[in-house]
């Protein structure tokens, strides 16, 4: 928990204090019961209100996105062929996996083809249950075999909608984490809106359907929540051991429908050691999580009939190398802030040292070389040397595995939420420094802070787990471009949870000398609710006085392709002037309303007319980023100019 705590005079301000409160307790004594039953009944109303949002907001996000699909590619209305060829790549691959275990004709036979597989790999018979993540098909595939449903929903539907509900369970799963750090449901709706908005930095799920990391990003933000639950201290035993059991079976499931199981799982692993090593975790609990994550990846290895790639992992040889070192090394946590720092690194260069022995190690007994290739890759990315390996430059050449493109940022910035993260995240990496500064010295130290009257901040655990989660996982993002969806998927919930926190608030109003209880209740909800609105305001500017380029540029941020103008409210009638919503969106954007009547002094006129009505004339200037596709008596449908098309046109304007 983020405090600040002022220790000069602490003896007369302490008796005082005593005092008053005794004073109060007695004279409060006679109204603590009826308090205590309206504070319980607010926090069930609280709950109830917030789980509600949570469950309809991930409910609307999964019908969004399987709209968007729909949309996209008219699903419904093209051949069942046309269907599975609209899953390209290695996404139809994984397709016909559940394909063909459904045209077995028994589910023995289907195991008995996936097992001894000649089809994938020519002349070679390989088992795809130990060489790929497909259980999830084959266990959607006994689901839809064993359900009486086959006379409601075709296979292919089955699958989409099981990949279109897990994103509802996902954006749930960010909600709670942000609730849970925040302490309010608020926090959770707006790193869902958040989620939404920057739908093309933040999933690919609508167009990219059965990648494996759509299946296993729901589990991995299940996962988070429960550990962020996990770690809040004083958790009643019950409470404790349901929540592990949470982690375990979300670990378990995260790491069988993904391949890339296993470096997620090692930056998990890299932040548990970082905050254990630091002293802000508990380390019983740490201890938990190693465990668990060990446990969850031997249990995929058995069911990927003993994968020995799993085995070889860097992961397994990291736990257990910590768990060794930590058994080593008892003494690690004493004396003074140099003594112990020597320490830190003994132990870090210990750990690294043991974790190579020992992956070398597993890898001669088990005589693993088939994972080379990706350490030729991170050699090669990184500068370290060329490569030229086949496989290696297969990634090097692929435009995922490469660096995070600048425009993402902008992208971000348009919808305020990278400059929220910022924000947060240099709050909360303050308080990271100062507390570790703060564990790594000795009492005298702190007791000579306390007397000179300094400030003393904490972080809670949870938090700290968050923020190195934030940071490792960005630089990865920053790295490979692939893995960003691990990195903003968890910007919305850091973000949100930052302007919902009355600690962040609680630290910076006081460190600018402006604390206040009230101020902080006030900037922890009206600055969220505010970003709620402007995100809002913006999906609604093409019915207001924009130039076309504008317009554009506003939509494309939030990855649209198509828009809609509905002429009922380009031309609304039936409310009265300065209700309408083309006035509510001129006023705030300092223009005149249309029609006889008064206008604001300071209101002016638009540099523009309004783009609902102009975009019907195809002007050239309207035609070079909106083309019009389809209209009616009501609505008119445009499909947006890519920027590369729009740069051509520039270019042979020029």
């Amino acid at each position: 928990m983020i405090s600040i705590r002022q220790r000069k005079g602490i003896q007369t301000a302490e008796i005082s204090e005593d005092y008053t409160a005794q004073e109060e307790n007695v004279k409060l004594e006679d109204k603590l019961p009826s308090s205590c039953t309206n504070r319980r009944l607010w926090k069930i109303l609280s709950f109830t209100i917030g789980g509600t949002v949570a469950l309809c907001i991930g409910l609307l996000t999964s019908v969004y996105l399987a709209t968007l699909h729909e949309n996209d590619l008219w699903f419904s209305n093209i051949k069942e062929v046309e269907r599975e060829i609209s899953f390209r790549t290695e996404c139809g691959l994984y397709y016909s996996y559940y394909k063909q275990m459904l045209q077995a004709p028994t589910l023995m036979q289907g195991f008995r083809g996936l097992i001894y597989d000649n089809k994938t790999e020519s002349m070679r018979t390989i088992n795809l249950l130990q060489r790929m993540n497909i259980y999830q098909e084959v266990f959607l595939s006994i689901l839809y075999r064993v359900l009486p449903i086959q006379k409601y929903i075709e296979p292919v539907y089955f699958y989409i909608y099981t990949l279109f509900g897990l994103q509802a369970i996902y954006v749930t799963a960010l909600y709670i984490t942000s609730w849970l750090l925040s302490g309010t449901w608020l926090s959770g709706l707006l790193a869902a809106f958040w989620y939404v908005t920057n739908r093309i930095d933040t999933t690919r799920v609508e167009f990219t359907i059965p990648l494996r990391e759509n299946w296993a990003l729901p589990f991995f933000a299940i996962q988070i929540a429960a550990i962020t639950y996990f770690l809040r201290p004083n958790l009643q035993p019950l409470s404790q051991r349901l929540t592990l059991l949470a982690i375990f079976i979300s670990t378990f499931l995260f790491s069988l429908t993904w391949q890339f199981n296993q470096f997620m799982m090692l930056m998990q692993a890299l932040v548990l050691f970082i905050l254990d090593s630091l002293d802000m975790l508990p380390a019983v609990k740490v201890t938990w999580l190693y465990g668990i994550q060990l446990t969850g990846l031997l249990l995929v290895c058995i069911l990927q009939f003993f994968n020995s790639m799993i085995l070889g992992s860097l992961l397994i040889s990291f736990n257990l190398s910590v768990l060794i070192a930590r058994k080593l090394q008892k003494n690690m946590k004493t004396g003074n802030f140099l003594n112990r720092l020597g320490k830190l690194l003994l132990h870090l260069f210990f750990v690294l040292c043991l974790t190579l022995f020992l992956n070398n190690i597993i890898k001669k007994i088990l005589n693993l070389k088939s994972d080379e290739h990706i350490f030729k890759f991170l050699k090669a990315k990184f500068g370290f040397g060329a490569t030229r390996d086949f496989d290696a430059n297969l990634y090097l050449c692929e435009e995922a595995f490469g660096l995070l493109p600048f425009n993402t940022f902008e992208r971000l910035s348009d919808t305020l939420l990278f400059y929220a993260y910022i924000f947060v995240l240099s709050i909360t990496v303050t308080a990271a420094l100062a507390v570790a500064f703060r564990n790594l010295s000795d009492s005298t130290s702190q007791q000579s802070m306390c007397k000179m009257g300094k400030y003393t901040i904490g972080l809670k655990p949870e938090t700290a787990y968050n923020l190195i989660h934030t940071i490792l996982f960005g630089f990865l993002a920053l790295s490979t471009m692939r893995m960003k969806y691990l990195w903003t998927s968890h910007m919305c919930v850091f973000a949100s949870f930052g302007l919902c926190s009355p600690e962040i608030w609680e630290l910076l109003l006081k460190l600018i000398h402006l604390y206040n209880p009230k101020r902080i209740c006030i900037m922890r909800y009206s600055i969220p609710i505010l970003i709620l609105l402007y995100l809002c305001y913006k999906v609604y500017q093409i019915y207001a006085k924009r130039a076309p380029e504008e317009v554009h540029a506003l939509l494309r941020s939030f990855g649209t392709d198509y828009v809609i103008l509905e002429d009922s409210i380009c031309y609304e009638r039936r409310h009265r002037r300065g209700c309408r919503l083309r006035d509510l969106l001129d006023v705030a954007n300092g223009h005149m309303m249309d029609g006889p009547g008064e206008n604001d002094p300071d209101l002016k006129l638009a540099g523009h007319p309004r783009f609902c009505e102009e975009v019907k004339k195809n002007l050239p200037t309207y035609t070079a980023y909106f083309t019009r596709v389809f209209q009616n008596k009501t609505f008119h449908v445009y499909k947006l100019s890519t920027n590369k098309v729009h740069r051509r046109k520039e270019k042979k304007s020029g």
